[in-house]
């Protein structure tokens, strides 16, 4: 199974200085990227999800969602539903995630006070998620073809061995889609998760942390149950969203009809 090097999904200043030579049997950046795609992340999930909105003034707005993705062989398939507050209720986001770089994913969002379905274009995916730090092209999987991957260094978080790996995008249309014109990213080697992530925005010139604050295996898939996305420009912060998952199950009957712009627009 593909797993998000989030998603979701979901901040730390990269390190200045260079570890110990690496061994000449370790990994390249795209062998360790390969590792992370395949890593099982599950099948037929559904969670509960909590999305924390935080402006520079540490001012929160807190919004409740629920989420199901189902499996289709290697492409995936998501569905979430605002549940609360009453300005975002029913507000739904449903996600076509190709595994291949010959057909570009699929978003739409429904938008219950226009009672109206908008289809997410390429040229849009850049843009924030319903006001989150997290872009529309954040909420589905990236094509490794897409980057040219370099293994900076080996390093420890938190007393855990990581690979950290430098990912630029070898076209000008990743970079138009995702906003990025590179990443660094920290994946640990006991299990080929990605825990941290600095992202360069193209645009006004900020910097994206991303980390992984709480880890949790659950029916034997390691799952990101607390995530940090962090905007700042130099020393400033400008915005953070936290999302914290809960109630993760797997192997549920989903029905493909769930899946659809009917339901998106039908709610949960």
């Amino acid at each position: 199974m593909r797993s998000r090097s989030v998603a979701l999904a979901f901040a730390i200043l990269v390190a200045a200085a260079f570890g110990p030579a690496l061994a000449a049997d370790t990994p390249t950046g795209r062998q360790i990227m390969d590792r992370v795609d395949a890593r099982d992340d599950g099948d037929n999930a559904v969670q509960d999800m909590e999305m924390v909105l935080i402006d520079k003034s540490g001012n929160q707005r807190i919004r409740k969602i629920r989420s199901y993705r189902k499996d289709k062989g290697e492409d995936k398939q998501t569905i979430m539903f605002f549940l609360s507050p009453a300005d975002v209720k029913d507000t739904g986001f449903l996600t076509y995630d190709y595994d291949g770089a010959d057909k570009d994913d699929d978003q739409w969002l429904y938008l219950p006070a226009l009672k109206k379905t908008k289809r997410i274009a390429a040229g849009d995916k850049s843009g924030s998620f319903m006001g989150s730090d997290f872009t529309y092209a954040d909420m589905s999987e990236r094509e490794l073809d897409n980057y040219d991957y370099k293994l900076m260094k080996e390093a420890e978080v938190d007393g855990v061995k990581v690979w950290q790996v430098e990912a630029v995008p070898n076209t000008e249309d990743e970079i138009e889609e995702t906003g990025y014109t590179k990443s660094v990213v920290f994946v640990r080697q006991d299990n080929d998760v990605v825990i941290r992530s600095v992202n360069w925005v193209k645009k006004g010139k900020r910097l994206k942390y991303m980390e992984v604050k709480k880890l949790e295996q659950i029916d034997g898939i390691w799952v990101p149950t607390e995530m940090e996305m962090t905007t700042r420009k130099g020393k400033t912060t400008l915005h953070k969203t936290v999302i914290r998952a809960s109630n993760v199950r797997f192997n549920q009957d989903l029905d493909e009809s769930q899946f659809s712009v009917r339901k998106l627009e039908q709610g949960d």
